[in-house]
């Protein structure tokens, strides 16, 4: 029996049947159809990145939101998260989404207080000036953009690396001293500090 066309608006007909409506047949018509045969484009390949979002975005930033009880960081916290993802290009390879996006979270969320933390005890540092010391506005925000880089840099670093680098310009410490505490040689000792220097004098031209 032959296809019934299916009639668009104002009697204009679609090169379709009802037969290949319902049924989604890639081939329209099926034998004994009068209508000239049209093959169906196939469906657009899914986008792996809206696919996460749209997936996973709400329930993320909920978790945020429980973890750190604060609507507008969990939202920024969230949108960096998928920010990182994105720009890694990891979005298709993910298995589980969610476990995934929650480590990544997480590191952020370190990083997050950390950077509170930097802030927090540059500003108690400068209660303590005189007035005539003290820094202007914009000083200060350049001062604490510069500890969050210098931040970042160490890290990246190795623990030991880390922890040499902030004995040796924090408590001033000789090398043979941080040897001493970190259980190394001396070797090591130099070893660190050049990979820290490294760092920070790519940072310093950057």
């Amino acid at each position: 029996m032959p296809c019934v066309p299916v009639w668009g608006v104002a009697g204009r007909g679609r090169s379709s049947c009802i037969e290949c409506e319902l049924f989604s047949n890639t081939t329209c018509p099926p034998p004994g159809c009068g209508l000239s045969s049209v093959t169906a484009s196939p469906s657009p390949p899914a986008d792996p990145v809206r696919t996460l979002y749209v997936e996973h975005h709400s329930w993320l930033q909920t978790w945020l939101r429980g973890k750190l009880g604060n609507t507008f960081e969990a939202a920024d916290i969230a949108h960096d998260t998928f920010v990182n993802v994105i720009s890694s290009g990891m979005a298709a390879r993910i298995e589980q989404p969610r476990p995934f996006l929650a480590t990544v979270a997480k590191r952020l969320v370190i990083g997050h207080y950390r950077r509170r933390v930097l802030e927090r005890a540059y500003l108690d540092a400068l209660a303590l000036l005189p007035e005539d010391l003290a820094p202007s506005p914009e000083e200060r925000v350049i001062a604490i953009e510069s500890l969050q880089a210098v931040d970042q840099v160490l890290d990246a670093l190795a623990p030991k690396a880390r922890e040499a680098f902030l004995l040796a310009h924090l408590e001033g410490l000789s090398y043979a001293a941080i040897a001493e505490r970190l259980g190394v040689s001396m070797t090591s000792v130099k070893r660190y500090l050049m990979q820290a220097h490294r760092q920070c004098f790519l940072l310093a031209l950057a």
